[in-house]
């Protein structure tokens, strides 16, 4: 039996998808920055951006520009080539989030092989960490990729969620199995554990009674989703409330 102290889990909002209904009008509305002072002032615990290569949704000057006027802790996901390197060493936001998306990706659909990429990851990590940026990897729910994460110097590993969120409906405990064990391996070696991709309101409370040792998730489209029908305040309260 996994033994863990049960730790207040941070809400991180991740905004992308408000910069992708501005960005579709060509216009300046909803005011990205507005929207980020508001649901930092509803209670969010933090802001995850995502920007991609072709700033189709998060822009890189929007990052420059939330840097400045985020007053909680900011996420910056993003794979890691040079210009988005050149952004995160420049911002120097509380937490990068290292993630193999490819050009032309959707969304993210995959984690790090930790393992087979570990000479890559372990200089961009010591990079980040020599700034003072704490460093978390994306990761498929698999042990051995949080071993791999641990031994390149990771802070942090981002749990995939998709898997969990896909079959949760289908049998809860099979979703969340491989999880947990990897909650097991982090709290052995002790680094710590986001999460995050299809969470929301139905099924992140099983996800955080099952990982106890949850640090922070981050939620976007579920989120911004549900938004529309009950409103940004009720919304984080609610998860709020579930994560505490």
């Amino acid at each position: 039996m996994l033994k863990l102290i049960v730790l207040k889990t941070r809400l991180s909002v991740n905004v992308n998808k408000i910069a992708t209904l501005r960005n579709s009008r060509g216009q300046n509305m909803p005011n990205l920055s507005k929207v980020v002072q508001d649901i930092e002032g509803f209670g969010s615990d933090g802001i995850t951006i995502h920007p991609r290569p072709d700033e189709r949704h998060i822009r890189y000057s929007d990052a420059i520009e939330l840097s400045k006027i985020v007053k909680s802790e900011l996420n910056i996901e993003g794979n890691p080539i040079e210009n988005f390197m050149q952004l995160v060493l420049k911002i120097n936001p509380t937490q990068v989030t290292l993630v193999p998306d490819g050009v032309n990706n959707i969304t993210s659909n995959s984690g790090w092989d930790t393992i087979k990429h570990s000479d890559f990851l372990y200089k961009k990590i010591k990079e980040l960490k020599s700034n003072g940026i704490r460093t978390s990897i994306f990761v498929n729910p698999d042990p051995k990729m949080v071993t791999g994460a641990f031994e390149i110097g990771a802070d942090r590993i981002e749990l995939y969620t998709y898997h969990y969120a896909h079959n949760f409906r289908i049998d809860k405990e099979t979703a969340i199995s491989q999880y947990y064990q990897c909650a097991k391996e982090a709290n052995k070696l002790g680094i710590g554990i986001n999460a995050g991709h299809d969470l929301n309101l139905e099924n992140i409370g099983f996800f955080k009674k099952k990982i106890t040792n949850l640090l922070e998730v981050s939620i976007g489209h579920a989120l911004i989703t549900e938004s529309l029908y009950n409103g940004f305040e009720k919304v984080i309260s609610k998860y709020k409330t579930i994560l505490k």
